[in-house]
Order: C-alpha cells, then structure tokens, then sequence
C-alpha cells in the first residue's frame, strides 16, 4: 500500500511517499492525514500546480484498494491508528478549496475561452479602426496629430476640408505634400498624395 503527498516551497518541491503493510483503518488514516497535508501544501511552486493534483488522483487510486481492505479483526502489537475526520471535513481540506477553485476555474475557462473566440470570429478591430478609401480629386481632414494619420474624406466646400488628395506623379509626391498611408486607397497599396488646402 502506497499513499503520496506533495509539498511546493516556491523554488523547490518534496515529494512524499509512505508504504507499508497495512490494516484498512490505519491505510485509511495515512490516505487522510497524506491528502490534506498535500491540499494545503502541495500547490506553492510553478510546477507543483500541476503537480499536486496529479498526486491527489493517484491518492483516490489508493483510496479505492484501502476500501477494498477487510477491518482489523484480531488485536495487534499496537492500536490501529486513528483516521480522524474525512478529508474536507478537516481545516487542511475545507481551506484547500481556494486553490481547488481556482484550479478547476483555469481548466475549465481554457475552452470557454477558446469556444467565445471561435463563435465570435476574427475581429476587424472595431469601426474605429476602419478607414474609408480616399479618391484622387477628393478632399479630407487628418484627425490624428501629423505624423499620424486618422483621414476621413469631406466635401472639399467644407471648413474641415484641410487637404487636397491628389494622384502621385510618377510615383512621387510635390514637396510639401503629405503621403497618405497605403490602406486610405481603393486598392490598399497606392500611397496617394496630401496637398495642404490650408492650415488645420
């Protein structure tokens, strides 16, 4: 009979191990006593995490065989051992739920979140991100702060008309023009050409 435990210090970690021939009711008291060290114990390293509720699983394994085991029936050299309250009936097990909970949350939250972002889709990054194609002849205002561009087009008779989009000559802009950034054309890879109407 085999039952384990688990200690995470931080750094370094002890894993734990008693065996031995023995009588149900002292195997039940060593499962016990093992198991609640090992919930409060066990999780305070970066590997224990995962650690910890591997040696729990397997302690259940040795559960099952400890049940299996008939009960004391002749008196032995020693009194049997005392198993003592149920795991989560003892302090050790009732404040392990915290890093119980919080473990099951993190397992369980991994594929919710990956099912909300598979049904939501790719995400375009919101309406304001998008830019709207801006047309040689056109005009339109920046209104981001030079370098940046944030450029909406407007009616070239309006106030906020503050630059002229023009077609590049010859793949270049007149001095003084700005460059408008590749994704503000039709076709997202033409830089077209800003001309100051007037200062903004």
């Amino acid at each position: 009979m085999t039952v384990r435990g688990h200690q995470g210090m931080v750094v370094i970690m002890r894993f734990l191990r008693r065996q031995g021939t023995l009588c149900r009711t002292c195997a039940l008291a060593t499962f016990r006593d093992m198991q609640a060290a090992t919930l409060v114990q066990g999780w305070w390293g970066p590997l224990s995490v995962v650690i910890t509720p591997i040696t729990l699983l397997i302690n259940l394994g040795a559960l099952s065989t400890i049940r299996r085991l008939p009960e004391p029936v002749a008196p032995g050299p020693r009194p049997p051992l005392n198993p003592g309250k149920p795991v989560f009936k003892r302090p050790e097990g009732i404040l392990a739920l915290v890093p119980l909970g919080l473990f099951a949350l993190a397992v369980l939250a991994v594929p919710v979140l990956l099912v909300i972002g598979l049904l939501a889709g790719p995400s375009d990054g919101g309406s304001d991100n998008a830019t709207t194609p801006l047309t040689a002849g056109s005009c339109a205002r920046n209104d981001a702060d030079w370098p940046d561009q944030k450029l909406r087009p407007v009616d070239c008779g309006s106030p906020d008309a503050g630059l002229r989009v023009l077609a590049p000559q010859n793949g270049t802009c007149a001095p003084g023009d700005y460059i408008a950034y590749p994704e503000y054309s039709a076709d997202g890879a033409t830089s077209l050409c800003l001309h100051p109407v007037k200062n903004q």
